[in-house]
């Protein structure tokens, strides 16, 4: 329930007070593996594609006190990814790719994946300690610009209803989302 597409809202809960993005990379498995090296990971790959890992930092900081980090990012709908799956031969190397968040229209953050501490070749080897199955998501990080660490001056940065997210990524397109508040929907208590 937390993946989302492009253009699907995201919807602010009501128990977060302080919402936040991050521009990353995601990178989609396309062959079952396990034990990969970092010279044979892209052998793995069906494509890439944007992801906006949507956080709640109260929730998250309040859990990272107690050691773990769950809740805070996996709220429904704080998986915005797409708008599409972009093969590897056509999506260029993936760690070397401009990366822009904006919010409404404003630039928030504005980087390169070459610049990531991790890159995607590592990232894979890394999890396919564990078997990693076609469609699993490994995502990248994210750069310098989140709102929680930013000096507001003459606006908060954090995000509120009504805001407008784009995430761009080189040669993967752009992935729009709008926040929405929280309502009750049918059948399902809130």
């Amino acid at each position: 329930t937390s993946l989302i597409g492009h253009r699907a809202p995201v919807v602010y809960p009501r128990k977060v007070k302080l919402l936040d993005y991050e521009v990353e990379l995601a990178t989609v498995i396309g062959r079952r593996c396990k034990n990969v090296s970092k010279d044979e990971a892209l052998h793995y790959v069906a494509g890439f594609s944007i992801f906006n890992d949507i956080s709640a930092r109260d929730i998250q900081f309040a859990e990272m006190k107690r050691g773990f980090c769950n809740l805070g990012k996996n709220f429904d709908t704080f998986a915005p990814m797409g708008p599409f799956l972009v093969t590897s031969n056509q999506a260029g190397d993936p760690d070397d790719l401009d990366m822009e968040l904006r919010v409404n229209g404003r630039t928030r953050q504005m980087s390169s994946t070459k610049k990531m501490v991790f890159k995607v070749r590592d990232l894979i080897e890394f999890f396919s300690s564990m078997t990693l199955e076609p469609g699993d998501i490994i995502t990248s990080g994210t750069p310098s610009g989140v709102a929680i660490y930013r000096k507001p001056d003459k606006e908060p940065y954090l995000l509120r209803p009504g805001d407008i997210l784009e995430s761009k990524i080189s040669n993967l397109g752009r992935l729009q989302n709008t926040v929405v508040e929280e309502t009750a929907l049918p059948g399902i208590e809130a």
